[in-house]
């Protein structure tokens, strides 16, 4: 069975994310998003809870059966092992983010030779749009708009309010 896993922060979830779990979705009979959260400190805009809330509100939304989120705090070969996953989904928005991910997937082949990374090039409409983007939005009370999931529009807005 093939098994992948899409890691990183997710704080917040952006509308970026939300495309590259839809593209991963079909390539794998089961795909985990691994929301990468140190739980036992307070870091980031979002609470690591609330970060998973909001990725299995959109995954629920698009209706996607083999996706799953979870959280976790160890590293990324460790939640690959874990869960049987060989393939490890990373995107790109241009040719830095590619770097730094070609990057990782070196990192990665260090810990396990067998794992493959595979980098998804953005969606071109959503290339501008990054977690930092997002950030700014809500810090200034602008509209959020196609940069997040229109899922979790709300929700957001109502915890970023707490």
């Amino acid at each position: 069975m093939a098994r992948a896993i899409i890691t990183g922060s997710f704080d917040p979830v952006t509308s970026g994310h939300e495309n590259l779990i839809r593209r991963a979705s079909p390539l794998f009979e089961e795909v985990t998003v691994v929301i990468l959260a140190n739980t036992e400190k307070k870091s980031g805009l979002f609470d690591p809870t609330d970060r998973l809330t909001m990725v299995q509100t959109c995954i629920d939304a698009a209706g996607l059966g083999n996706v799953k989120a979870m959280l976790y705090g160890g590293l990324t070969s460790d939640a690959a092992h874990m869960l049987g996953a060989d393939y490890i989904v990373r995107g790109a928005r241009n040719a830095s983010d590619f770097d730094y991910e070609y990057n990782l997937s070196l990192i990665m082949k260090r810990f396990d030779p067998a794992f493959e990374t595979i980098i998804l090039p953005t969606d071109p409409s959503l290339s501008m749009i990054s977690s930092t983007y997002v950030r700014d939005l809500l810090k200034y009370g602008c509209e959020l708009g196609d940069a997040v999931p229109e899922a979790c529009r709300e929700m957001m807005r109502e915890l970023y309010g707490k």
